[in-house]
């Protein structure tokens, strides 16, 4: 029996990673330096080795040009070349899984909706913040003027193909009414070529598979099933590529700090700075304010002893920085210490651990604002509003593990005409932005299930008094 348990003990690495990360003794825990660790170290290299050579020999040496462009820019571009190859089958496979996770709402009824509107609506607010304290704080504009140059000639060039595209489709849309530009840009008409071209549409392939989704969740389980299995399948191809991928990360990293650095300086890093003062802002104001009214006002629930009883999910979703991983823990505590019933635990966090996730949302909408003031892209009213929509359905679609998001990030980048390089300059601050993000993530899910818990009429925080709260 030992020998059989034995070998069902995972021996992935990766998942290893995950589910070990609180445990310093477990008898499986992964060999060698931790990957987060290693893309600190790369970041590191990237930035000592950037400044070294900025204010030795300068941006513009000749010896410096060389060096990047014969050999850390390759291996730059090979990292984000190998994330843009998975970009389509990622958020298609991921946002149909996702949605069609919600195929019991015929079944639950009300807390299937319920579950989905909250969601939504707090995914919107959680993006409005974000890109309320970007437009707000504006980290990506504080450099020098001849900096902002520099970077827009860079960077903003790089991405022709996708510009070429939206400035024709604005010279067709000029005679066309608001409400059929609406049409246009996010329902495609044919959505092979919005995946088939140089700069794949991430907002039709995003709608396409939404309705997708929708339509599985309609259909009788043997009609869906195998198509389900299908992109099950695919999702879980791509996410391994994710973690192939990121094994290289750290090299990538320290290649393209490099990059950048040794020809902007230390002004790229005060930017730097200014983007995580950012996020941690918005994350915080949505952690603290917006949970804290949502569990009071909507679940009848103390704010404080709502944090106090969940503290071991915080721990463990900022510690693993994955919510499939905290998934068991949540599980666990949402029954225990706060009440909630387990018919309504296992629809909402399941679902939530894939499609309720504000912190990433968030993420990716400043994120987004913050490389495109870096590259000297302004954005408008309709592009923020796109961006708002596609940060939504990004953090519905997010693979539930470390760096999830970044391949949705470069996805819309491409599409407004930035280099998707630029995301060389958080890829470094990433893993410490991602364990905070997860914690709001996972949390929220929490404020879902006991919202709908309260709103079916059940109380909570009824458990037993021998259960430990944490």
């Amino acid at each position: 029996m030992a020998e059989k348990d034995k070998e069902q003990i995972p021996v992935n690495e990766y998942e290893q990673e995950l589910t070990t990360d609180l445990d310093d003794d477990t008898p499986d825990k992964p060999k060698g330096m931790r990957l987060h660790t290693k893309i600190f170290i790369g970041l590191a290299v990237g930035v000592i080795g950037g400044l070294a050579a900025n204010w030795t020999l300068g941006g513009n040496n000749e010896w410096v040009v060389w060096t990047v462009e014969n050999f850390t820019r390759p291996i730059g571009q090979l990292f984000l070349s190998l994330l843009l190859m998975i970009v389509v089958p990622l958020v298609f496979s991921s946002l149909v899984v996702g949605v069609a996770g919600i195929g019991d709402i015929r079944k639950l009824g009300r807390i299937g909706f319920k579950s989905f509107a909250y969601t939504l609506v707090i995914s919107a607010i959680s993006v409005f913040i974000g890109l309320g304290l970007a437009n707000t704080i504006r980290p990506g504009e504080r450099i020098s003027p001849e900096t902002a140059a520099e970077l827009k000639a860079k960077f903003s060039s790089a991405g022709t193909v996708a510009t070429e595209a939206q400035r024709k489709a604005a010279e067709a849309s000029q005679t066309d009414s608001a409400l059929m530009q609406a049409v246009k840009t996010i329902v495609p008409s044919n959505p092979f070529n919005s995946i088939s071209g140089a700069s794949p549409n991430m907002l039709h392939i995003m709608f396409f598979a939404l309705i997708i989704g929708i339509a599985i969740t309609l259909l009788p389980s043997p009609v869906s099933a195998p198509f389900v299995g299908v992109m099950e399948s695919l999702f879980a191809v791509t996410t391994k590529i994710i973690d192939i991928v990121m094994k290289f990360a750290p090299y990538a990293v320290a290649c393209l700090l490099f990059n950048n650095i040794a020809q902007f300086g230390l002004e790229l890093l005060q930017s730097l700075g200014w983007f995580v003062i950012t996020v941690l802002l918005g994350l915080s104001i949505h952690f603290f304010g917006v949970y804290s009214l949502s569990v009071w006002f909507l679940s009848k629930i103390n704010p404080i002893e709502f944090f106090k009883r969940v503290q071991t999910v915080i721990l463990t979703a900022f510690s693993t920085s994955s919510s499939n991983a905290t998934l068991p823990t949540a599980l666990r505590v949402s029954h225990e210490n706060l009440g909630v019933p387990k018919e309504i635990n296992s629809f909402v966090l399941t679902v939530g651990a894939t499609a309720n996730q504000n912190g990433t949302a968030l993420y990716e909408g400043v994120t987004v604002l913050f490389l495109a003031q870096l590259a000297g892209v302004e954005l408008t009213i309709a592009l923020q509003l796109m961006v708002v929509y596609l940060a939504i359905l990004g953090g519905i679609g997010t693979a539930g593990v470390p760096s999830g998001s970044i391949p949705f990030i470069i996805g819309i980048l491409f599409m407004i005409g930035i280099d998707p390089a630029l995301i060389a300059i958080i890829l470094g601050v990433d893993r410490i932005l991602d364990m905070c993000r997860t914690t709001l993530n996972v949390v929220g899910d929490l404020t879902a299930a006991t919202f709908v818990a309260r709103s079916e009429g059940y109380e909570l925080l009824k458990t037993p008094e021998n259960v430990g709260i944490g």
